[in-house]
């Protein structure tokens, strides 16, 4: 099934929900991890593929380290497009981060310095995958818990000319972006100002939790709770200006009942009905 995702609420698929999805509801579509799927066959693979036949899917990547210093992972890259080959998804998307050096994989989304070089890198990477699996990938923005010293380029900048060298989209992560204000101080609306907001394929929303250790000073992106006041603004706010968009409810750690997460993309799709096409 090849579907455009529509400009509704979906949320992260949990197989703990499967039997939920079975009857209508709150969630238009549904969003899984690449990772989680890149095989050859059984029961999971065809339990996905029942999905994509009900469901449009977006398919969000966490393991191709679009950022890394070394090549693109070419069984990887392969083993992608097999997934999507096989489902046919509405989106694909990534992080703008990197995970691999020098042969090992880190289980993490770790931070890039913003200069014009790792933008040339990141930009030759991006191409390459877009070429490889024949679709436009969106780039997410990631959380920040620190600013490193040889970045030359905002992140919103950056962003902007990833995407005007590329024709990649914009994956808006929210909760990232409420992240990074409270924990390095960015601005949030000068973010958005310099960010390419028209280039918008997808919106991110989740749970945030603070540090145990860091005196509550530091705000930890842990999936593992409900969307927060601030960050249900700052949709209303970008759903205002750019109309409306796919949402995401994000939800990793500590899955609650399918119930719960249903009322978080209801409260997603009333924000969503509220502003004119």
């Amino acid at each position: 099934m090849t579907t455009a995702l529509p400009a509704r609420a979906g949320i992260g698929f949990k197989p703990k929900h499967l039997q939920d999805l079975a009857r209508p509801g709150a969630v238009s579509w549904l969003e899984i991890h690449a990772e989680n799927y890149m095989i050859e066959g059984g029961p999971r693979l065809a339990m996905l593929m029942d999905l994509a036949e009900r469901f449009p899917i977006s398919v969000h990547g966490v393991g191709l380290s679009i950022g890394g210093e070394g090549p693109l992972d070419r069984l990887h890259l392969r083993r992608l497009q097999q997934l999507l080959d096989r489902i046919r998804p509405a989106q694909f998307s990534e992080h703008l981060a990197w995970s691999t050096h020098q042969g090992a994989y880190y289980s993490d989304l770790l931070p890039l310095p913003y200069t014009e070089a790792t933008l040339r890198h990141v930009a030759d990477h991006v191409s390459e995958v877009q070429d490889r699996l024949g679709l436009q990938m969106l780039l997410e923005n990631p959380t920040s818990y620190l600013r490193l010293a040889d970045s030359t380029i905002p992140e919103p900048e950056f962003l902007a000319r990833v995407a005007e060298k590329t024709g990649c989209g914009m994956l808006l992560d929210l909760n990232n972006l409420f992240l990074s204000s409270v924990n390095v101080g960015i601005g949030v609306e000068a973010y958005l100002a310099a960010y390419p907001l028209e280039r918008t394929g997808e919106i991110h929303l989740a749970g945030h939790v603070p540090d145990p250790g860091g005196g509550g000073e530091l705000l930890i992106d842990s999936h593992s709770t409900a969307v927060a006041d601030p960050v249900w603004a700052l949709c209303a706010e970008v759903i205002g200006r750019i109309g409306p968009r796919p949402v995401l409810i994000e939800w990793d750690e500590d899955v609650p009942e399918f119930a719960i997460l249903e009322a978080e993309a209801a409260r997603a799709q009333a924000l969503l009905d509220e502003v004119p096409a």
